[in-house]
């Protein structure tokens, strides 16, 4: 257990503080009376995330039925969808559609299967139904973008770096599990906003997490809570779940954009050294670290259609927060403030610096593999179309400008915008 967690009951009653705009519910101490007395209420205040924080009943929340209400039409497409699984082009939004909001579970018990995890590690059909269940109701299905369809298409397209014969003729049954799980939790119980805004409205998990990855944290803890709620490894050797659990946090903590620069120059040095040992689990374990970046942020290597979509709905979530922040007359983030930040110069940013890095290094690594080449031809011809459409946006403001000018700020911008 985290003592540190454990001594922390001040902050498991969770103060609403100045800021009621965000779903934080006010649990009043006496919430533990009385259930201290058992060893097993003190296991589950060992994850009070999930307890006291992402539980839905404590959030007023009734969980939704798991049942798929559907007809054999829909569940015959989602079955076809799955034999496809391990295609680029695999559309998720298509998927959830046809799983009726249930793509998140309904992928991972197929992953599952299909790995032989369930038979590998002796696991109850049943309870890991549930635990799936768990996971994907710990989404905020309010959030444009950070929600269980997210979840599910970053542990699709973990599923398809798995594969990839570099990787795949070293990994184990624990690193495959390890991966998909990861894919799966790393962002449950998003609340839709950034770390620096939880920093500066003074949020409990801030002051937690002492302001270093605050939500990869949360999204750790949350599913470790969810993982001994659930006894989902109850069975296994303990050593062994305390193992799942911590590389669990390594990998979900590896997500965290702001440790993008650690990750990408030891990518580079084992490259340029050729020094990767994959029969090594620390080397393996770092190349599960980098699939997951790559999987957190492989939007702008999808096709078009579904790249637009998911550009948009990061956009529309970054403007949320942003009205926020006006609202409260707090400073406006960097990205969110829709009179300035659009939605093509976000894009070209985000690919420019944080994708492209990324992706590159990713190829070397694989051997230029025909995914690896999709990816990158996605990546470039998707960037061309935002530059295109930029371009139209500045075309139309110069038309609209009486002076028949570019103001200087909009040069600026435009300058900044096109700089590769």
């Amino acid at each position: 257990g985290d003592a540190r967690v454990r001594g922390q009951t001040g902050v498991v009653s969770e103060r609403r503080g100045s800021y009621p705009f965000i779903d934080f519910r006010l649990l009043n101490n006496t919430t533990l009376s009385g259930e201290i007395g058992t060893k097993k209420k003190v296991k589950r205040l060992l994850s009070f995330q999930r307890y006291f924080h992402a539980s839905r009943l404590l959030r007023g929340i009734v969980p939704q039925a798991s049942l798929y209400l559907l007809d054999e039409d829909y569940l015959g497409q989602a079955r076809h969808m799955l034999s496809k699984v391990g295609m680029w082009d695999f559309d998720i939004f298509l998927f959830d559609r046809l799983t009726n909001g249930n793509s998140l579970v309904t992928l991972l018990c197929h992953l599952f299967n299909v790995h032989g995890l369930i038979h590998h590690f002796q696991l109850d059909m049943v309870t890991l139904h549930r635990f799936f269940v768990m996971v994907q109701e710990d989404y905020h299905s309010q959030n444009p973008y950070h929600n269980a369809v997210h979840a599910a298409d970053v542990t699709q397209a973990m599923h398809c770096y798995l594969r990839e014969p570099k990787l795949a003729n070293f990994l184990t049954p624990s690193d495959i599990m390890l991966g998909l799980l990861a894919a799966a939790a790393h962002d449950v119980d998003h609340p839709g906003v950034n770390q620096p805004f939880l920093i500066k409205t003074k949020h409990h998990l801030a002051s937690l997490y002492q302001n270093v990855s605050v939500l990869e944290n949360h999204h750790w803890r949350s599913t470790i809570g969810m993982l001994r709620e659930s006894r989902l490894l109850a069975h296994l050797p303990k050593e062994l779940t305390q193992d799942i659990e911590q590389q669990l946090g390594s990998l979900i903590l590896a997500t965290d954009i702001n440790r993008q620069n650690e990750f990408l120059i030891r990518l580079k040095s084992h490259l340029d050294n050729q020094d990767l040992r994959l029969e090594d689990a620390q080397d393996r374990h770092f190349m599960l670290q980098i699939a997951l970046k790559c999987a957190d942020i492989c939007n702008p290597c999808r096709v078009w259609d579904l790249s637009k979509q998911w550009s948009e709905r990061v956009c529309e979530e970054f403007y949320r927060q942003g009205d926020l922040e006006q609202k409260f007359e707090l400073e406006i983030s960097p990205l969110c403030n829709q009179q300035k930040d659009t939605i093509p110069s976000i894009q070209i940013g985000f690919m420019t610096y944080i994708v492209e890095p990324l992706f590159e290094r990713w190829a070397q690594f694989t051997g230029n593999t025909p995914l690896s080449e999709n990816m990158l031809n996605h990546l470039r011809r998707n960037k061309a179309k935002w530059r295109s459409l930029l371009h139209k946006q500045h075309s139309s403001s110069r038309s609209n400008d009486h002076s028949g000018q570019v103001t200087g700020s909009q040069e600026q911008t435009l300058n900044e915008e096109e700089t590769p």
